[in-house]
């Protein structure tokens, strides 16, 4: 195996030649990744611009930080905030838009979103997780345990880490960065060590120009990106990833499975979270504990752990920090309590996501309330019979309308799809709910202490369980 534990960032002559300070203009710099690219250059030392649709939070921040934000779209802005020398977007900009053209025309340089990274992850040590389900969350929690582990990461989150205060972290190294499957351009993206945590069809199929035509083409460029690495860890309970992972220079296993280079053994579970105990190669490393439910938290925290201990973190402080960690924003994220009821928000929106959070959720030994919000009228139409049979083994679930995120609605998809299979299949608890005043009413009429209420969706579903904790916003019901 090799010995990355003592890698050390390039000198300064091993490095590519870095250009002097540069102004770059970022398309779309209100998104989770955008954000997280404006901090990351900032703090290199670059001038950063951006322009978003809508003002938000994250574009509030950014302003507060000394980074330029425009609201909405205009050619004007490739002259407004002074000479740009690059312009950075992602793969879901339209080739037409006007900034974009306006830069061409001007010679300003287009650089895609994952060329940035690439740079990234290139300039040293480096770790890279890929995989349809846990990025956020296994980033995070690496990010947290090599600091807890006394090291110095950087870090590129597709969610806000409380622990660092925001979506990037900036350190001496590693660099840790989650790897956006849905943008086709991370195929050539290399890292030192890849963490592949599972591969499924999410981000396929459509007209989508961030999605994948078939799932085969994805499961290549899987496959590729961790044959360019210089090692792989994978998750061992997760089939047909070592098929995927045949290119591999170097390739170790994580999970509860024997064969496993890195195991987690004695699962005790509670209501918070779950202890367990880390074997490397047979030998106990130590104890260890998530503060979040569900086996699939158990996994991504043992691939923090894993990783950090191949680079020559303290385990025993690693463990300690991981403890304490309670998740990034939207992943099993605790809201608050309504009358007794622990509110819960998580960013399940496919099968495999919705069924790993519903049984978290009983892992707490409370009534499973679940409010369900489908994601994109092409994802329900590829997945409502997963969706309803992923929600089955909830004790009652709230069907909203679905989130068009943009998308046309297509002829005869509709959120009663999920509840319709789940009636006819015998659930007693389930009822398709498209008023939102109603549904709030409702739960807050219902609320007791032995529920756990669970907000789940990629859309606006969150705000429901704010404003049941928080109350309404003034003057909305």
């Amino acid at each position: 195996m090799t010995d990355f534990s003592t890698s050390q960032p390039p000198s300064s002559d091993s490095l590519p030649s870095q250009p002097p300070q540069q102004h770059y203009h970022l398309l779309g710099i209100g998104g989770i990744g955008m954000s997280a690219f404006a901090r990351l250059l900032s703090a290199k030392g670059h001038r950063v611009s951006g322009c978003d649709e809508a003002s938000s939070e994250l574009t509030q921040s950014l302003r507060a930080e000394g980074i330029e934000v425009a609201q909405g779209h205009d050619a004007a802005h490739i002259t407004a905030f002074g000479k740009l020398d690059v312009l950075v977007a992602s793969e879901a900009v339209p080739k037409t838009h006007p900034e974009l053209l306006a830069a061409r025309a001007a010679g300003i340089e287009v650089r895609p979103r994952m060329a940035l990274l690439d740079e990234l992850l290139r300039s040293g040590p480096s770790v890279g997780v890929i995989g349809t389900h846990g990025k956020t969350t296994t980033t995070s929690m690496l990010a947290v345990a090599m600091a807890g582990a006394g090291l110095d990461p950087s870090a590129f989150v597709g969610g806000i880490v409380p622990e660092f205060g925001g979506n990037a972290r900036v350190g001496a190294g590693p660099f840790v960065a989650e790897v956006d499957e849905s943008d086709k351009g991370f195929a050539g993206l290399c890292c030192q060590t890849a963490v592949f945590t599972n591969a499924e069809d999410d981000h396929v199929g459509g007209n989508q120009a961030t999605y994948w035509e078939t799932v085969e083409e994805q499961h290549a460029a899987f496959a590729r990106f961790v044959g360019q690495a210089e090692r792989v860890l994978s998750c061992a309970d997760w089939e047909g990833l070592d098929e995927l992972c045949k290119q591999a220079k170097e390739h170790l296993r994580y999970g509860q499975a024997e064969h496993a280079d890195y195991r987690a053994v004695n699962l005790q579970p509670d209501e918070e979270g779950t202890s367990f105990d880390v074997l490397y190669k047979g030998e106990k490393l130590g104890e260890a504990r998530v503060g979040l439910p569900g086996t699939h938290n158990v996994l991504n925290a043992l691939a923090a752990l894993a990783v950090t201990h191949l680079y020559g973190g303290d385990f025993a402080a690693a463990a300690a920090a991981l403890a304490d960690f309670r998740g990034p924003g939207r992943r099993w994220q605790r809201i608050g309590e309504l009358d007794g009821a622990l509110v819960v928000d998580d960013y399940a929106h496919n099968a495999t996501k919705v069924a790993s959070a519903v049984q978290a959720a009983h892992q707490t030994g409370r009534r499973v309330r679940v409010v369900f919000q489908p994601h994109r009228y092409l994802r329900t139409q590829q997945s409502w019979p997963k969706l309803a049979d992923a929600l089955m083994s909830a004790d009652e679930v709230l069907v909203m309308d679905i989130a068009a995120a943009s998308e046309p609605p297509i002829e005869g998809i509709h959120a009663t799809l999920i509840s319709g299979r789940m009636t006819e299949g015998g659930h007693e608890g389930v009822q398709y709910q498209p008023d939102r005043a109603a549904l709030k009413k409702y739960l807050r009429e219902t609320a007791s202490q032995r529920d756990i209420i669970v907000t789940m969706g990629a859309g606006d579903v969150w705000k429901i369980a704010r404003e049941l904790v928080h109350g309404d916003p003034e003057g909305q019901a």
